[in-house]
């Protein structure tokens, strides 16, 4: 299993402000992995994906400004 750490920009994330695992930004082969799952990162900075460990996190100093 995975144990990388993806650095996200704001603009990588989606309008509710997070990114779905497996992702492309983790180099992942979407047809091989896991089923998909949502990962809140704009309310922490940080999510961690259940099923492979990969954390998705924020790079310092982006900032995501969602609509509310």
């Amino acid at each position: 299993m995975s144990k990388s750490v993806v650095t996200l920009l704001a603009k990588d994330l989606n309008a509710q402000g997070g990114v779905y695992c497996p992702s492309p930004l983790a180099h992942m082969k979407i047809w091989d992995t896991h089923p998909k799952v949502y990962l809140d990162v704009a309310h922490s900075g940080e999510a961690k994906c259940p099923y492979c460990g990969t954390v998705y996190q924020l790079k310092d100093g982006e900032h995501f400004d969602g609509h509310h």
